[in-house]
């Protein structure tokens, strides 16, 4: 199937294994809330019982430097994508409001970031990525 959006995380590729997986499944989670028109229909299994709705499309994640963070950062602001933000006092942070609060202490055109998701039109996800590699 063809999709007329695209959704990309970016990782800074220096992190631990468990700090990756953290960053990546919050910021999945920002896209799923900004973009509920991308969620498919709920999982039945065999026995009839529900299960969650999940993002209806593939989601690409990218290991990325500090610098392809930031390029990509600015791209997305400039192309007007949906953009979900993980910057690193989030580490030491406990709860959702000290996360936003580390968020906006940050310098609004340089934040230390080590996550970050887009989501929008193709051509436009693809050009802020560029250069990118894929996470192995």
């Amino acid at each position: 199937m063809m999709f007329d959006t695209k959704v990309a995380i970016l990782v800074l590729e220096d992190l631990a294994v468990w700090q990756k997986l953290n960053v990546t499944a919050f910021l999945a989670t920002g896209i799923a809330a900004a973009s509920p028109e991308a969620l498919g229909e709920p999982y039945e299994d065999a026995a009839g019982r529900k299960h969650a709705r999940m993002l209806g499309q593939p989601i690409l994640i990218f290991a990325a430097t500090t610098d392809r963070l930031l390029h990509a950062y600015r791209a997305g602001l400039e192309r007007g994508l949906t953009r979900v933000v993980y910057v690193r006092a989030m580490f030491s942070t406990g709860h959702d409001a000290a996360n936003r609060a580390a968020f906006q202490a940050e310098p609004a055109d340089a934040p230390d970031l080590v996550g970050l998701a887009l989501r929008g039109p193709k051509k436009e996800v693809d050009k802020a990525t560029k250069g990118a590699a894929l996470h192995r």
